[in-house]
């Protein structure tokens, strides 16, 4: 596994297929990431399972 994953997603706020960067050094983050369709912000929360494998949520920032 790489540090930086592209991890696949859709916007909460717009429905596009989307991706995002996840840095694969550190579990449990948590920050804001403009959508690169509509560019409005995202929450995203970012966790590492054992394997180290990342997993992302998208929830709109206002929302």
């Amino acid at each position: 596994m790489s540090l930086l994953e592209e991890i696949p997603l859709q916007c909460p706020c717009c429905g596009q297929s989307i991706s995002v960067l996840v840095d694969c050094t550190e579990s449990d983050q948590q920050y804001v990431e403009d959508c690169q369709v509509c560019c409005a912000p995202m929450l995203l929360t970012v966790w590492l399972d054992e394997q180290g494998e990342p997993h992302l949520q998208a929830k709109p920032e206002n929302g």
